[in-house]
């Protein structure tokens, strides 16, 4: 099943035909987070790590900043927007495992006073502290946070998301890159004045 994660650049539509022909009560993904309806909205499939910089540059994240990640998985996000760009990042990640390896990391490289790892449920946590925030979910978990997002951040703040649209935004910018031989597109978006 990793393999499905590391190898397809839509893994998570594997995922989710694996999950539709289990009974529901068995349908768990392979870190842990029961049900079907966690996989459809935020699947775990990790961005290589040059998409993750072309990110937060497209994001033009800045030294003293703040980046939220939901559904922050590992923390990649989290350790290049503080190593790279001099930001202070918070993750937010449903699942306890990867949760734990996120803080786990953040507190091997000394990074407590930059890094912030929440393990809840995205739609739980207030975001409004946000210069910028990440994303790597599916459409209909895009489409949820819409509201959620309009409500709590600033003007001014940016929304960058990986390969899925915010159904309802115009995105300000759109990047393709290539990595791996494949295109994944990046997705800007900017809150306006309200």
């Amino acid at each position: 099943m990793r393999l499905l994660y590391t190898n397809l650049r839509r893994g998570a539509l594997a995922t989710l035909l694996l999950a539709a022909s289990l009974p529901v009560a068995r349908a768990i993904d392979p870190i842990g987070i029961p049900g079907i309806q966690a996989q459809k909205l935020a699947p775990y499939v990790t961005s290589p790590q040059p998409i993750v910089e072309k990110m937060l540059e497209v994001a033009r994240l800045k030294s003293g900043e703040t980046i939220y990640d939901l559904g922050c998985g590992d923390g990649r996000i989290l350790f290049s927007a503080v190593k790279n760009f001099g930001a202070k990042a918070v993750g937010v990640e449903i699942s306890p495992a990867l949760a734990k390896r996120a803080q786990q990391t953040l507190e091997s490289q000394g990074m407590q006073d930059q890094i912030k790892v929440i393990q809840a449920d995205m739609m739980s946590v207030d975001v409004s502290g946000a210069n910028v925030v990440s994303l790597y979910l599916m459409t209909d978990a895009n489409e949820a946070l819409r509201p959620k997002l309009e409500r709590e951040l600033k003007a001014g703040a940016r929304v960058v998301s990986l390969e899925f649209k915010i159904k309802g935004w115009k995105a300000a910018r759109e990047e393709t890159v290539q990595v791996h031989n494949h295109p994944y597109k990046i997705y800007l978006y900017e809150v306006p004045k309200k």
